[in-house]
């Protein structure tokens, strides 16, 4: 009798060992992080990026899946039902894990409740760029002015209703007092195309959309938004130095899992992606097309994604902007 009691008491240990064993293991199969665009953009190379370094270091084959839809929706919903043991993550845009939760009040994912944070993988500014056959100025305050004297005959491109250039602009109109009109399009390189073609008049776009088009003259940046000024653009002001306060908006990409990974595969995750991603040759060919490299902890990135939420929902609602 003794032995058996004995038997039967540890069961329950060697039950509660398995999970713990499970995920030592891991991984035990490819893992797939699923990215919600189309192949090209900046979360499919962030994405790609991280993959090419951390399936070394996992020992199993990393890959980046595309699978675009509904701004970014069909991915996230999906990688929110997925098994949570690691072996689905997602990788995304701000639009993605902040922007749709403002913009969309009946979004079918929780960007804060149905994933479980990894990293905050990179920021690229947006730079504010105009035409200079069509606008006639240098700086951030003769922009301003000028927008003033031309009340309704004023318009922007954005790469779509909700996109990060879209918000910034209209950040912008609500620190300045200024009301260009809005005019979006399916993507920042069509938004700066006809920029260029001189059928609108300015636009707020991604770093790495529009440095050749700076560099070559064919658009005039007047202020980029990060905090300090980028190395790709060191002659071009911040905003805040062309007497907008406190103007400091980055783009943004991240790495998360689903809700309930459990948290040594999340900590492990964390630990191979910001390795990944800081990986001499990792950073170099992201700073190369406009990132910074963040690659910090699973905190710092929470932390700053409900704050992006908070924001842009402020942003959404004075403009009153409703999703197409």
């Amino acid at each position: 009798m003794i032995r058996r009691r004995s038997l039967l008491a540890a069961a329950p240990a060697t039950a509660l060992a398995l999970p713990s064993q499970a995920q030592d293991a891991w991984p035990t199969r490819p893992v797939t992080i699923v990215v919600p665009f189309v192949a090209g953009g900046p979360s499919d190379i962030v994405g790609r990026v991280i993959a090419l370094r951390m399936g070394a270091a996992l020992g199993q084959p990393v890959v980046a899946e595309n699978r675009a839809g509904a701004n970014g929706e069909v991915a996230a919903r999906a990688v929110a039902r997925a098994t949570p043991d690691g072996h689905t993550l997602l990788v995304g845009s701000i639009g993605v894990f902040a922007i749709n939760a403002a913009l969309r009040p009946n979004l079918g994912y929780d960007p804060v409740r149905e994933f479980a944070p990894i990293t905050l993988a990179v920021t690229t500014p947006n730079v504010l760029v105009v035409n200079p056959q069509r606008v006639p100025v240098n700086t951030m305050a003769e922009l301003v002015a000028w927008l003033k004297a031309n009340v309704g005959r004023t318009s922007y491109s954005t790469s779509g209703v909700g996109s990060s250039d879209h918000l910034t602009m209209e950040l912008f109109k609500q620190v300045t007092g200024t009301d260009p009109t809005h005019v979006p399009y399916g993507g920042g390189a069509a938004a700066a195309t006809d920029l260029i073609a001189g059928n609108v008049q300015l636009s707020f776009q991604n770093l790495g959309t529009v440095a050749g088009h700076i560099q070559g003259g064919r658009l005039k940046a007047i202020a980029v938004t990060s905090r300090q000024r980028h190395p790709i653009l060191p002659d071009v002001p911040t905003a805040i130095e062309g007497g907008i306060a406190d103007f400091e908006v980055t783009s943004w990409q991240a790495l998360m899992a689903p809700a309930a990974v459990p948290a040594p595969i999340l900590a492990r995750l964390n630990a191979e992606a910001t390795a990944a991603l800081k990986h001499p040759e990792s950073r170099q060919r992201l700073e190369q097309i406009g990132f910074t490299v963040v690659a910090g902890s699973a905190a710092d990135y929470s932390t700053f994604q409900r704050a992006e939420i908070d924001r842009w929902r402020r942003v959404v609602q004075t403009a009153n902007i409703r999703a197409e």
